[in-house]
């Protein structure tokens, strides 16, 4: 058994947006797994935007702690068993996924961790965060067959398979919206957007109605501000929006992380009977099983793939939010051990 492990830090806490250098790996020692404890060996942890937000201590109504200077950052994890209870449900060599992200081990009690079943053909599959945009297109929005949906943020761990998803629920026309030509071209031609909005190549309303002159029916919205209004005024009567985050705000340089202000015609809303949901996976206990059979389901028939940029080693991980807050990537930002 390893007697020390290795995890990233939050070393200084960062006056605006984080960067390498307010992070560090740090040794410590591992304890021997006592009565009831597991030991597993990470292989996998998910980069995910929501750390900016618990780094800049703004965690009113998020249901994670902050992350202090001096702490381990944590977050979703796959990992291998390497020591568990001969009278509990794990033994050694299953894999479990789990929230002690950002270290190479993970001690912790049976009930930390959870079995990885045989319902994803690829194990990694089980960090992607994706099942927000399907609970938001399904619960929140009540996507319906020839509905027109804009997924903003459509490049991110989200709407990489949010777009996918929209077309196989039935959507008639999915447009996306990102920050890069290159990235937009990617989306048309490898997850089969129909088209891409791309922030700086012009006022986002403008490029909507090219895109969509007969309005919008559903909006799964990841950013927020510009777009956000943008999406509003480009409604149907009728229309349905999802709020699944709110990166303009959250990734802005001068605020904390715990707030996206953003400018709507709110008489526009009542007018045509817009509604707007936030969407909370807390609210639905049953939407992890269901999601994951469906996208089971779709990766196995080869009908939904899975993007992901890898971030090689620990050693890299220090970095990795930064390069997340840089819009450098395409899906899923996995660090691979």
């Amino acid at each position: 058994m390893p007697t020390t492990a290795r995890e990233v830090r939050l070393t200084a806490t960062p006056d605006g947006l984080p960067t390498a250098a307010h992070f560090g790996v740090a040794r410590i020692p591992l304890p021997a797994p006592g009565p009831g404890r597991v030991l597993v060996r990470n292989t996998h942890f998910l980069v995910f935007p929501g750390l900016r937000t618990l780094i800049g201590g703004e965690v009113d109504g998020v249901p994670l702690p902050p992350i202090r200077a001096g702490q381990a950052l944590f977050g979703p994890a796959l990992g291998e068993v390497l020591a568990a209870p001969a009278d509990g449900p794990l033994r050694p060599g299953d894999l479990v996924t789990h929230l002690q992200g950002w270290r190479d081990h993970a001690l912790g009690a049976a009930a930390d961790f959870t079995p990885v079943d045989g319902s994803l053909p690829d194990p990694v599959a089980h960090l992607s965060p994706a099942s927000a945009g399907y609970g938001a297109l399904t619960r929140s929005a009540g996507l319906r067959r020839g509905d027109t949906v804009l997924i903003t943020g459509a490049a991110g761990a989200v709407g990489t398979v949010a777009g996918q998803t929209a077309r196989l629920l039935g959507a008639s026309r999915v447009i996306g919206t990102t920050g890069s030509p290159g990235k937009a071209k990617r989306l048309v031609a490898e997850l089969g957007y129909d088209a891409v909005l791309v922030r700086g190549a012009g006022p986002i309303a403008d490029q909507l109605a090219e895109a969509a002159p007969d309005g919008i029916d559903v909006l799964l919205d990841t950013v927020g501000g510009e777009q956000l209004t943008a999406a509003v005024d480009a409604a149907r009567p009728g229309a349905r929006f999802a709020l699944v985050g709110a990166l303009s705000g959250q990734m802005a340089p001068g605020g904390r992380g715990g707030s996206s202000p953003a400018v709507v015609d709110s008489f526009r809303l009542l007018a045509l009977g817009v509604s707007v949901r936030g969407f909370r996976g807390l609210d639905h206990p049953d939407l992890e099983a269901e999601w994951r059979h469906r996208f089971g389901a779709w990766l196995r028939a080869g009908e939904i793939s899975f993007p992901r940029t890898v971030v090689a080693g620990i050693d890299q991980a220090p970095g990795a939010l930064t390069r997340l807050i840089g819009g450098d990537g395409f899906g899923a930002m996995i660090v691979e051990l």
